[in-house]
């Protein structure tokens, strides 16, 4: 049986000729109650009672309100122009030229000269000065430490040795002697080492003729005499020894007693020589006891035979000097300038330096590494030279002609 076209073209696909198939039961009744008019009107009705009640319970912040609309535009608030933030305090920086000790300021100093105010936060203080010493071309340097010609190996590291041609250390690391003439003083400054704070103010400030001494404890103990070598500093290794009160006074471990035999001083004696390279002799650390004592006399002569020398810094009681068969060069303080640690004392010790140093041309003075023994020492040496002064390192007493040794020898 043939299909009409314009039913073939309006059916819908899929869709059986018969239709679908008609509901029965419950579900088609209740579709039939559904579909009538009045139900669906009242469904409707009942939409829309739900609705307004929803409004009414929960509210329309916006409904019934009038509304506007507007744009504003923001605008950067107008500044002021920013003023630079204040600037700390920096230290100051003093350049000047070695061998021009009255340049050496503090922050105050520089400041007082100057002329300038300098308003400061109530409680604050001048920053402490850093001085930078510009040597000029001609200015003495130190030489390279260890020297192979002048070294050994030991059992606690490298010692010094007399090189071939009877070279020394004496000679070699000394600071050479400025030129010029008029009475000499040279300062031993003893202790450093140990000491951060104390044993850089000695090396940064302290004028480059002055001599520094090391104790052998410090952790960082070659490095410190590598510092103070490369400022020009000649220095010296301090040997600690047997005081007169010991154990109540101890000078460390690895320290010269008179008790022990020759053998025993002398392996200590080489773990202190072995503890950094380039100092021209050793110091007394303590001692007095073993300097009065015989058996110093193979030490000296254990020190001579290694190219160094002896400074003895005056702290303890004078006694007649040891005995010395080998002629190792040996010096004695004959002022001790910070005995009496005040700041009036050291500079009256310091007076008297120059006024011995006037009568005898020469005098050999040490001090401690202390804060106030190294501002001391500064604020005397800023215009020695306008006192007819030189300042000499105290590798002087030890070398050259018996004239350049101090009289307390």
């Amino acid at each position: 049986m043939t299909e009409p076209a314009d039913d073939m073209l309006t059916r819908p696909l899929g869709v059986d000729e018969t239709g679908p198939a008609p509901q029965t039961g419950r579900a088609a009744g209740l579709l039939a109650r559904v579909r009538k008019p009045g139900v669906m009107a009242a469904v409707a009705a009942s939409a829309i009672v739900a609705i307004l009640g929803l409004l009414v319970a929960l509210g329309d912040p916006q409904g019934g309100e009038p509304q506007a609309r507007t744009q504003i535009a923001t605008r950067e608030p107008a500044t002021a122009p920013r003023s630079p933030p204040p600037v700390a305090a920096a230290p100051v920086t003093v350049a000047v030229a070695e061998g021009a000790p009255p340049q050496q300021r503090s922050a105050e100093e520089v400041e007082t000269a100057s002329g300038v105010t300098v308003v400061r936060p109530p409680g604050s203080a001048p920053s402490e000065a850093v001085v930078i010493r510009v040597p000029p071309a001609n200015a003495p340097r130190l030489a390279a430490a260890p020297d192979p010609r002048l070294s050994e190996q030991g059992r606690h590291g490298i010692m010094p040795r007399i090189g071939e041609g009877r070279v020394r250390s004496l000679d070699v690391y000394a600071r050479p002697e400025d030129p010029g003439t008029g009475p000499r003083i040279a300062i031993l400054v003893t202790g450093l080492g140990i000491g951060q704070s104390a044993t850089a103010a000695a090396t940064a400030r302290l004028p480059p003729a002055v001599s520094l001494a090391f104790a052998p404890y410090g952790n960082e103990v070659e490095r410190a005499a590598a510092r103070a070598r490369d400022a020009g500093h000649e220095v010296f290794l301090q040997l600690p020894m047997e005081p007169f009160d010991y154990p109540d006074s101890d000078p460390g471990p690895q320290a010269l007693l008179t008790a022990l035999k020759g053998p025993e001083n002398t392996e200590r004696l080489a773990w202190v020589l072995a503890r950094f390279p380039g100092y021209v002799g050793l110091v007394n650390f303590m001692g007095g006891k073993m300097l009065a004592d015989s058996a110093f006399e193979p030490v000296l002569r254990e020190i001579g035979a290694r190219g160094l020398g002896f400074v003895d810094d005056g702290t303890v009681p004078k006694g007649a000097p040891p005995v010395n068969k080998s002629r190792t060069p040996y010096a004695r303080a004959e002022i001790v300038l910070d005995a009496v640690p005040r700041p009036e004392a050291i500079d009256a010790e310091l007076a008297r330096a120059e006024a011995m140093a006037r009568s005898n041309g020469f005098v050999l003075v040490s001090a401690g590494g202390s804060l106030m023994s190294v501002d001391r020492i500064v604020r005397w040496a800023r215009d020695i030279d306008a006192r007819g002064l030189r300042l000499v390192p105290a590798s002087v007493a030890l070398r050259g002609a018996p004239k350049r040794v101090s009289k307390a020898d």
